[in-house]
């Protein structure tokens, strides 16, 4: 039974639907103040994440290698298409924020979708309790997440809750992979992947706040890439540098 992966999706799924409630009684002030800390709170998990990596190289090559194949394959503009369906499904039962325009609010959703469903520790902790059971990674990020699906929920609306549909997906494909991948890696790998997500989570931040619209969409293949990028930085190209 994958219990941190049960816990995770049921922060977001209750955490929105809190936010969407609550949002009626918040301030436009507080709404954006909350909404300014939480994007502060992802870049500082970002550069925590990346602080211990072991190949820089490796990193920057899958940043750039997964970014030009999110782009090339417009992974970006099937994610927003995405956000789209789900933002006219619940309209058909609860309105979004009127005091958003629809690009903000499309923009803003789908910074959300990534921040939740390609997170580096999210996947890490997926592995970990697929391959032995323990759920206190994504027990921990849940936690976090229900603030933050709480603050999105206000700003969003009720859409942000059906993140945790598309989020329980990704999560029991990887739940049921791990047995494969994690003996597959080893602990630099690891590192390289979590610096990865600590990437991204710093252009999610960076994003929200509106100092920079990086294509966070288009940057979710670095999570794919960086594996097998770090082994063969490790075993085939420092061995010839060296």
């Amino acid at each position: 039974m994958p219990i941190g992966i049960i816990t995770n999706v049921c922060a977001i799924l209750f955490g929105g639907i809190a936010g969407a409630l609550g949002g009626e009684i918040m301030s436009d002030s507080f709404k954006e103040g909350l909404n300014m800390t939480f994007s502060l709170c992802s870049i500082c998990m970002g550069i925590y994440a990346i602080a211990p990596m072991k190949n820089l190289a490796a990193v920057v090559f899958a940043v750039i290698l997964g970014t030009s194949l999110g782009i090339i394959f417009h992974l970006g503009k099937a994610i927003n298409r995405g956000a789209q369906g789900m933002q006219h499904f619940i309209s058909k039962f609860i309105n979004a924020p009127s005091e958003m325009d629809q690009q903000t609010f499309e923009t803003t959703l789908v910074t959300v979708i990534v921040l939740f469903c390609a997170s580096g520790t999210g996947i890490y902790g997926t592995l970990t309790e697929g391959i032995n059971g323990d759920a206190t990674i994504l027990i921990s990020k849940s936690i976090l997440d229900f603030f933050a699906a709480v603050i999105f929920g206000a700003n969003l609306g009720a859409v942000v809750s059906l993140i945790a549909v598309p989020q329980i997906i990704i999560l029991m494909i990887i739940f049921s992979l791990a047995n494969f991948i994690v003996p597959l890696t080893t602990p630099d790998m690891i590192l390289d992947f979590k610096a990865t997500g600590g990437v991204l989570m710093l252009a999610s931040g960076f994003r929200i706040t509106k100092i920079k619209m990086f294509p966070t969409a288009d940057m979710i293949p670095i999570m794919v890439v960086i594996m097998p990028v770090s082994w063969l930085w490790t075993n085939i190209i420092l061995p010839l540098i060296h």
